[in-house]
């Protein structure tokens, strides 16, 4: 584990397993870096590999306010300070979210980016009408219905996957999840500050994702200056966790690629 410490005196935390150049990861949603453990370990003897355990997922660290995302860029940017050389950015999910504003914060601390299907704002807002349901739901008490409303309405994901609302640890992470929703509603739609990212980009996705997730990555796809577009076969939204070697195996090449530039 390695620690440091944000402009505004909090702590900053990451995994930081092997050596080698620098790979920092970010994580989705309802996690703490937790479900790329095996992405790392493969990357592991080739790269540094940093799991931060992001802010928005740290208990120890929530207060009456929300966290935002500007407070998370803090985190990141930390974190790059502590690590000071050029590395690639993963994030996946809202983590890639994230990971698109930390490149647009320093653009000049990454050789490059592999964003995992993000969420980001294309049109209307993410989370919308159903994001406000979800956020009455938490504040009655009610984690399981909020992230029940989020997952079949926002993510529109299958409907068997609600059965993991049902997680204890999942519900934990309910309001967490859902305040990481409304942090990226409030960005707003923001491609024409991406369309100013220069450092090269692989754009990740799989071919049983959700629909909507493909369609943020098109417009992604045309605003970047410097994108490769890779689609998973037989993979959704989760291939860090199901098919770890796979993904592994993506950034792994696109890192060598890019830092040995």
């Amino acid at each position: 584990m390695i620690t440091a410490q944000a402009a505004d005196g909090s702590s900053v935390r990451a995994f930081d397993e092997g050596h080698g150049p620098a790979v920092l990861i970010l994580h989705g949603g309802s996690d703490d870096g937790s479900s790329w453990r095996r992405v790392a370990v493969r990357l592991a003897p080739r790269f540094r590999v940093l799991r931060l355990h992001r802010r928005q997922y740290r208990p120890d660290l929530k207060t009456g306010s929300a966290c935002t995302m500007a407070e998370e860029v803090e985190h990141v940017a930390a974190l790059v300070r502590a690590i000071g050389q050029p590395m690639v950015i993963v994030g996946h999910s809202s983590g890639a979210v994230l990971a698109l504003e930390a490149l647009v914060a320093t653009p000049t601390a990454y050789a490059g980016a592999v964003l995992y299907e993000p969420p980001c704002v294309i049109g209307p807002p993410l989370g919308g009408e159903a994001l406000a349901r979800a956020q009455a739901a938490i504040a009655a008490g009610k984690p399981v219905t909020a992230l029940a409303i989020f997952l079949r309405e926002i993510v529109r994901a299958p409907a068997w996957m609600a059965v993991v609302a049902l997680s204890p640890r999942i519900r934990r992470m309910a309001r967490h999840q859902i305040d990481d929703c409304a942090a990226i509603d409030q960005l707003g739609n923001r491609l024409d500050t991406y369309a100013k990212i220069t450092v090269p980009v692989m754009l990740l996705g799989g071919d049983r994702s959700p629909a909507h997730l493909g369609e943020r990555l098109d417009a992604l796809e045309r605003v970047l200056p410097h994108t490769e577009r890779v689609v998973m076969h037989r993979q959704g939204h989760g291939a860090n966790a199901l098919a770890p070697g796979k993904v592994a195996d993506v950034i792994a090449g696109f890192a060598h690629h890019v830092l040995r530039q």
